[in-house]
């Protein structure tokens, strides 16, 4: 006796289902959160270097004039310009781990992360500090 199966074409996805595509796996998109990375990566070395140069002409002007009261607030200045450049180092990290996480990667963002948190808590505690004084 020949028994025939039925076949339906569900069967063939439940027996042999299609690759999963990942969002990570579509090479575009990898692609454009890598720029995405490195540009905030520029972006937090181009405020930190531009607060560096405004701090450091600042602080000419102030002594070629033989002023002291603007030294405290090129200080804060300075400060908010390292800071904010930190938020952006951060957004990077974390946006290159992103592309490929492994237990070594988040470890490694994790305590970057955390002594950068840190920097910035202690320098945004600084800056307030000479908000009071002043």
């Amino acid at each position: 006796m020949y028994v025939s199966y039925i076949t339906f074409p569900y069967n063939e996805y439940i027996f042999n289902p299609p690759p999963t595509v990942y969002f990570m796996d579509i090479p575009v998109v990898t692609e454009i959160i890598h720029w995405f990375a490195v540009a905030f990566s520029v972006i937090g070395s181009a405020l930190i270097i531009f607060g560096g140069i405004q701090a450091a002409i600042g602080l000419i002007r102030s002594a070629l004039e033989r002023e002291k009261t603007g030294r405290g607030r090129l200080k804060r200045q300075f400060t908010s310009y390292i800071i904010f450049g930190l938020e952006f180092f951060i957004a990077g990290d974390v946006l290159t781990t992103v592309l490929d996480p492994t237990i070594e990667d988040i470890t490694l963002l994790g305590a970057v992360v955390l002594i950068r948190v840190i920097l910035g808590y202690f320098l945004e505690k600084e800056s307030l500090e000479f908000d009071t004084t002043i």
